[in-house]
């Protein structure tokens, strides 16, 4: 076992709006999302599962059949494959966890992100 102190943990800047800091084990991706009011997520897809629970602030998720915002504490399972973009409505701090882990974040292919 191993413990991960979020303290600890290089807050890494995509863009003056996004930030992220982010643990990976073998099998997952965890990562705590900063977002700035106004910040967007440009559309993606990715082969990896996604649970998001936002932790403060809101944030909507555009994807092909709608949109949905999110909350403090609820939280949003987004399958395989399915495109969506980010927006943030205020100030908002979300956790994401993908399975499997992010292995195109490791690599840094990830420019998406950092536009």
């Amino acid at each position: 076992m191993k413990v991960h102190d979020w303290s600890k943990i290089e807050k890494e800047s995509l863009n003056p709006l996004l930030a992220r800091q982010v643990v990976h084990t073998s099998q997952l991706t965890i990562a705590r999302i900063h977002l700035s009011r106004g910040a967007v997520v440009p559309e993606h897809s990715h082969a990896n599962e996604q649970v998001t629970t936002l932790l403060d602030g809101s944030i909507k998720f555009v994807y092909p059949d709608g949109e949905i915002t999110l909350r403090p504490g609820e939280t949003l399972e987004i399958p395989s494959h399915v495109p969506h973009r980010v927006e943030a409505l205020e100030d908002s701090l979300a956790l994401d966890i993908f399975a499997p882990r992010r292995e195109d974040w490791i690599r840094g292919d990830d420019a998406y992100l950092r536009r």
